[in-house]
């Protein structure tokens, strides 16, 4: 199960570069095209959601090589590798991880209840991600909302 938590990651933050590409030229492309500013604002809205994937996917990553080193089975893998930042007495009572996709984080299991996040996802990642994606939102709320003005009454 662990090997395709792992793979299943790693094809995640495939996708999301795929689709960071896709969005990139897209807004690229717009910029070019149009000199409205509907346009403008689509172009923004396309490049900085372009950056809140790749942010998310970047994230994806760290998590999928957290996963890789936990699952480790060789010498010296006891307690598990992500978890051994907390010093020795707090990761001796590990007994297990969990992830999470929102927001990106791994977190170490302890044995009395609990659990712990490691620093596997650099916490600018989240925060990035959302930052992004609101500015992303906004600007294409922005769009549509100047594109109805721009256009000529019906009747």
């Amino acid at each position: 199960m662990s090997t395709m938590l792992f793979l299943g990651l790693l094809l995640a933050a495939l996708a999301g570069a795929v689709i960071a590409t896709v969005l990139t030229v897209r807004g690229l492309r717009a910029v070019f095209r149009n000199s409205e500013r509907s346009g403008r604002l689509r172009a923004a809205a396309l490049l900085v959601g372009a950056g809140a994937v790749a942010m998310y996917a970047w994230g994806l990553l760290h998590l999928g090589y957290a996963v890789l080193q936990a699952e480790d089975g060789g010498a010296g893998s006891s307690p598990i590798e992500p978890c051994r930042q907390a010093g020795p007495q707090m990761a001796g009572l590990v007994d297990g991880y969990d992830v999470s996709f929102l927001p990106l984080r791994f977190e170490c299991r302890l044995t009395g209840g609990g659990t712990y996040v490691t620093s596997s996802v650099p916490g600018y990642v989240t925060q990035s991600t959302i930052a992004l994606g609101l500015i992303s939102v906004t600007c294409g709320a922005l769009m549509v909302s100047t594109a109805q003005r721009q256009r000529p009454p019906v009747g």
